[in-house]
């Protein structure tokens, strides 16, 4: 600080009195350079916008068709719904349906090296770093009952934090995360398409109790030359509440990057992601479906003989 030393007036003797300002031959008030510069700075701070309060996310990501960026740190995140309580038992599989994993062992899966390692734990299975599980079974269109259990005892924080996920065709994927009282970024919570779509709702129960997830999931439909004729399209209901209808999905999941289609198969295994959390699944059961939308129309009628000349 600049200053006269003052011995009398109104200041203690040894202290600075504050700058005097000057004022030109017209009687105009002078400001110092500092003074000004200072003056300026502040103005601008009062004048400068709030700055918004942004959450777990990201700013520099690519810009979906729907104006969101992948993962985008202002997106609005779902509100809250209590699901109510976890059912006491599992869900009984119909009687059409493939039974993937009814607690017993991991036979109807393959995982790294070729053999499944998930821990078999109070009849459910576990993962434990030692890679993702995929049906040995493939599937087109189908209906999946899946019920799982993120760690009871919380580590962690946004996707740091019961992550895991349920990729149709090994890369369409349903995100698995414990969302209770977690914030992260809208398209990575659960039942999220991850890194595209929220939930419509935040169904989650607390970590360590049951959750269920039941899908619909409609294959995507290519042209010979492999051109996407039609894009992969979902049902998600999370512990019973609906939170995407019919949703279609804009390509295989990515992070932190666009997603797009490549042709493939008309089948494909459902893969469970290890992402490093031990998250518990049980009752894992698919039913084969046929959702062609041109598959209830009715058989052109029969082409009647022609009657003989002369009749």
């Amino acid at each position: 600080m600049t200053g006269t030393l003052a011995s009398s007036g109104g200041n203690r003797p040894g202290t600075l009195a504050p700058p005097r300002p000057r004022r030109d031959g017209l009687g105009t008030l002078m400001l110092r350079p500092a003074v000004v510069s200072l003056l300026l700075s502040a103005v601008a701070t009062a004048q400068a916008p709030a700055a918004q309060n942004q959450g777990p996310g990201y700013t520099d990501t690519p810009v979906m068709p729907n104006g969101w960026r992948v993962h985008d740190a202002a997106r609005p995140r779902p509100r809250v719904v209590d699901p109510g309580p976890a059912p006491s038992q599992p869900v009984p599989a119909p009687a059409d349906a493939v039974v993937l994993f009814d607690g017993r062992n991991l036979d109807a899966f393959t995982g790294r090296d070729g053999k499944a390692q998930w821990a078999l734990v109070e009849g459910a299975m576990e993962s434990n770093r030692t890679g993702d599980l995929e049906t040995k079974a493939h599937f087109g269109d189908c209906q999946v009952h899946l019920e799982w259990a993120a760690p009871a005892v919380v580590k962690g924080e946004s996707q740091g934090r019961g992550n895991s996920g349920v990729f149709f065709f090994g890369r369409y994927e349903v995100q698995v995360l414990d969302s209770y009282d977690n914030p992260t970024y809208a398209d990575g919570q659960a039942a999220a398409l991850y890194g595209q779509t929220p939930p419509l709702v935040n169904a989650c129960r607390k970590p360590g109790e049951w959750q269920t997830y039941d899908l619909v999931f409609r294959a995507p439909r290519f042209a010979a030359d492999g051109a996407l004729l039609e894009p992969a399209r979902v049902t998600v209901l999370h512990n019973g509440i609906l939170v995407h209808h019919d949703q279609p999905m804009l390509g295989a999941t990515a992070h932190r990057a666009l997603p797009g289609y490549r042709a493939h198969a008309a089948k494909g295994p459902i893969k469970l992601q290890d992402h490093g959390d031990p998250v518990r699944f049980r009752n894992f059961w698919v039913r084969e479906l046929d959702l062609d939308r041109s598959a209830d129309r009715a058989p052109a009628p029969a082409s009647q003989p022609a009657e003989a000349p002369g009749k």
